[in-house]
């Protein structure tokens, strides 16, 4: 008999910067949600806070780090907190953390992804500018 794993909880204090919820159409052809799919998530909400650092349009151009912890299934609830790490002079880089709310009759919380991103501030010719908040 396994032990069941402790239990992860939600970051206290912190609004998650994105929340989802995969369909179906997410699934891959063994009932998990497509690595791609989440990827895509991560993406978008480290993107958040580095354009509001920037105040404007950015980029993705890396993804430093992506971890998968535990599958993100069908109907999670999935919470993603985007804090920003370092900011350089036209880059920000981004820490996103992900967790999935699972069996809302009593609901579990694992965290199932964790990355790092780095996005570059651009100006209106697609061309890296000046990160506004160091002006």
């Amino acid at each position: 008999m396994t032990e069941p794993r402790p239990a992860t909880v939600l970051p206290a204090g912190k609004e998650p910067t994105l929340r989802v919820v995969p369909m179906p159409a997410d699934e891959n052809q063994s009932g998990d949600i497509f690595g791609g799919w989440i990827m895509a998530q991560v993406d978008i909400a480290g993107s958040i806070p580095a354009m509001r650092l920037a105040r404007g349009r950015v980029a993705t151009v890396a993804v430093n780090s992506f971890q998968f912890k535990q599958p993100v299934l069908v109907g999670d609830v999935i919470s993603l907190y985007a804090e920003v790490v370092r900011v350089g002079r036209t880059s920000i880089t981004v820490n996103v953390e992900v967790y999935a709310q699972r069996r809302p009759e009593r609901e579990q919380v694992v965290k199932v992804t964790e990355a790092t991103l780095t996005y570059v501030a651009l100006d209106e010719n697609r061309r890296p500018r000046v990160v506004s908040a160091q002006q």
